[in-house]
């Protein structure tokens, strides 16, 4: 018999917390910054600057890295959902089947082919078709992060599916794809991959600017970046806010963990309108040690009323409530982020308008390039809270409302979840650790050894004896040898 709360339960759901979380620290890069190579890369050919072909060529080396570990880790939270997760497989197959082979088709065939020409077309192939390639990248990792996060929502969400027989059977194909949390979880995502591409180029250009290399250059990088951060910073926070009113109304559970509201009302009967900035949970689960409350602020956020009711965990059974430990504490350092984020924009542009975004200007502030390179690290952290808040607050749920996580766990004695425990610990550290050193030589190396385009893609000065082919130029392989036949 496996019972709930039993340890091969809690290794099974580590395991698996571990994997995504370390598989999602790179597939966000790489959706977001292929779109913001295809802009740069626009940026060349309708300008013919070379300081955009320049940054482009090296944001591209930083993006072949992130991708390759984004792969690696991927192919293991393939394995690990066979490993870990047997019945729950099984069992979501006539759904999942589909949408994972969509997202496979997208992702390992359309993407992975655009990336070999974007990668290594660079003279071989037209600077149009080059382009082309680039964009296809940007759509294919769109399309491969639409359809995971088609089948998560429906974890959260299960619409058009009846399970019979033990397999969830699709009964509406359009209500389980375009389920409830889709319509804004999917946005939500897509968002952040490109808020999180944009910082990391924030960060990178604050680096260069404040160790006063080629600081001219990624200040050209800089301006556009603060530029489109003013819009998308705003518009993250803004999709947050509708996503957690969908929460609210479909997850009522969910909502309650991480605002750590436990009781609807009050004892004298009315609405408990109250938001706790800090929580103590107790033991039980049924309410807090500690708050500090600020009277009508859930309301406010969660019905855009002064009083209106937000459902409390005490309106369900115990054993339906997630702990509200992590989705509480990482939601809010979500939250906090997304407003600091908010703010290294605000502050970038209204330096811009003072004339002082400048190379010379900017090294006179250097908390301010120092704040900058914080701020690439700081999305992969509310990337990471916000997979946490998801992932937790649905429990102990692994298919909202219709699977208890236990029942979709692998039955494992405890030495086996051990050893798959150890080794995944292993392998995403030794691709985090490889990543990094291979950054770091791409950082250190710069823009100084990436060629001009004028090497690839200049055919002012090509001889007749030779053609283009592509991009590039080639000299025919048949001009020098003899015909066959003379009448040829």
């Amino acid at each position: 018999m496996i019972i709930e709360n039993s340890l091969p339960i809690l290794l099974s759901r580590l395991d698996f917390a571990w994997i995504t979380s370390m598989h999602i620290l790179w597939t966000p890069m790489t959706i977001g910054m292929s779109w913001l190579l295809f802009i740069m890369e626009v940026a060349w050919l309708r300008t013919g600057n070379e300081r955009w072909y320049k940054l482009n060529r090296f944001v591209e080396k930083i993006f072949i890295i992130n991708f390759g570990a984004g792969v690696a880790t991927g192919v293991t939270m393939e394995m690990a959902f066979g490993i870990l997760y047997g019945p729950f497989s099984q069992a979501v197959g006539p759904f999942f089947g589909n949408i994972l082979g969509f997202e496979t088709i997208t992702a390992f065939m359309y993407e992975a082919g655009f990336i070999g020409l974007m990668v290594f077309g660079w003279g071989k192939i037209s600077k149009g078709m080059h382009l082309f390639a680039t964009f296809n990248v940007g759509l294919s990792s769109s399309l491969s992060a639409m359809w995971i996060l088609v089948a998560n929502s429906w974890m959260q969400t299960p619409d058009g599916v009846v399970l019979k027989g033990g397999l969830f059977q699709v009964t509406n194909w359009w209500n389980a794809i375009l389920n409830d949390n889709f319509q804004w979880g999917f946005p939500h995502m897509w968002v952040a991959t490109v808020e999180l591409a944009l910082f990391v180029l924030v960060g990178l250009s604050g680096f260069f600017i404040l160790k006063n290399r080629n600081a001219d250059l990624f200040t050209r990088l800089l301006k556009p970046a603060l530029l489109a951060l003013i819009i998308v910073a705003p518009v993250q926070i803004f999709i947050g806010d509708s996503i957690g009113r969908v929460v609210a109304h479909t997850q009522p559970t969910s909502l309650a963990a991480m605002e750590g509201h436990y009781h609807t009302y009050l004892p004298d009967g009315k609405a408990n309108t109250g938001w706790h900035l800090i929580a103590i949970p107790n033991a039980k689960n049924d309410g807090n040690v500690f708050a500090i409350t600020i009277p009508h602020v859930l309301s406010l956020l969660e019905t855009h009323t002064l009083n209106g009711k937000v459902t409390g965990m005490d309106s369900f059974p115990a054993k339906d409530r997630p702990d509200v430990w992590v989705p509480f504490y990482s939601f809010r350092v979500m939250v906090a982020i997304g407003f600091f984020l908010f703010f290294i924009a605000l502050w970038g542009n209204w330096l811009r308008l003072r004339g002082k975004l400048n190379a010379t200007e900017l090294r006179k502030r250097p908390w301010f390039l120092r704040a900058l390179v914080f701020s690439a690290f700081l999305p992969y952290l509310a990337i990471w809270c916000g997979w946490w808040t998801r992932e937790v607050g649905r429990q102990p749920w692994v298919v909202n409302g219709l699977m208890r996580t236990y029942q979709g766990t692998s039955h494992m004695p405890v030495a086996m979840e051990i050893i798959w425990f150890v080794g995944y610990i292993i392998f995403e550290l030794t691709v985090w650790a490889g990543s990094w050193y291979f950054f770091t030589r791409v950082i250190k190396k710069g823009v100084d050894d990436i060629p001009d385009s004028s090497t690839l893609f200049d055919h002012d000065h090509v001889d007749n004896a030779e053609v283009k082919a592509g991009g590039g130029h080639v000299t025919p392989t048949f001009a020098s040898k003899p015909m066959l036949r003379s009448d040829r």
